[in-house]
């Protein structure tokens, strides 16, 4: 039997709300050992003078605990 837990991170990017995600898992990943899903809670776009300057996403990262 195993035990996971659930933890929040926001992520951005310049490029797309995709990158942020990817990102977000990656440096997830350096932290947190066994990773095992992302959920996107919540997208924002960053906007500066009327024009979209980056893409923010909320993740809940689930990951299983060491025995």
């Amino acid at each position: 039997m195993s035990v996971a837990r659930v933890t929040e991170i926001i992520s951005e990017s310049k490029k797309s709300f995709e990158d942020a995600i990817v990102k977000g898992v990656k440096r997830a990943n350096k932290t947190l050992d066994n990773v095992k899903a992302a959920w996107v809670k919540d997208q924002q776009a960053v906007i500066e003078d009327g024009e979209v300057v980056g893409f923010r996403v909320s993740l809940k990262i689930t990951f299983v605990l060491k025995d």
